[in-house]
């Protein structure tokens, strides 16, 4: 990665309190990271972080846009994407050791002798988490002009085969339910 510096934090030399952190991220860094499923990424992120004596909390703000695949048609769409995240990040003798007993995905243990701290990762991954599970159009734009009309129908279609098939079903289950009810009155 050839920013990878830009994303570690000396934290040695910082003072105690709040400093904060501007990071801008776009198709090449999710490229390197791994193979993800949107496209022209720009992604701003803006991380508060909190030092203390032997703990930094640290809060990223994640905003931007990216260009995804609509679930429901099958079309480019662009989305915002918008999230927060916190973590807390704790200084000890034996981090190896403590993450791996740790069950909170948001506290992550370092070694007390470290001086930098690489956000490369959590970026990467809240960005991810930024982007909501169902990427549809908004009620409004729903089958406006910028939808496949042809899935659209082909959906509406498939739709009401189920509600036909969904009831034949029922009339058959209806057909035991009369042959027991005349069983019990006999």
């Amino acid at each position: 990665m050839a920013g990878k510096r830009a994303f570690e934090i000396a934290f040695v030399g910082l003072k105690p309190g709040i400093h904060e952190f501007d990071y801008e991220v776009d198709d090449k860094f999710f490229a390197e990271k791994g193979n993800p499923d949107f496209s022209n990424c720009q992604a701003k992120i803006r991380l508060l972080l909190d030092k203390k004596s032997s703990f930094m909390l640290l809060k990223f703000e994640i905003g931007g846009k990216a260009d995804i695949t609509c679930d429901r048609c099958g079309n480019p769409l662009t989305m915002d994407i918008w999230d927060e995240f916190n973590m807390l990040v704790k200084l000890v003798e034996n981090p190896d050791e403590m993450n791996e007993q740790e069950e909170d995905p948001d506290v992550f243990y370092i070694s007390r002798t470290e001086s930098h701290i690489d956000v490369a990762d959590w970026i990467y991954e809240f960005v991810l988490l930024s982007f909501p599970m169902q990427r549809m159009c908004s009620e409004e734009q729903m089958g406006g002009p910028q939808c496949n009309k042809e899935v659209l129908e082909k959906l509406k279609m498939m739709e009401s085969q189920q509600e036909t098939n969904a009831n034949q079903l029922w009339k058959g289950l209806d057909q035991f339910r009369k042959t027991k009810k005349a069983k019990t009155k006999k």
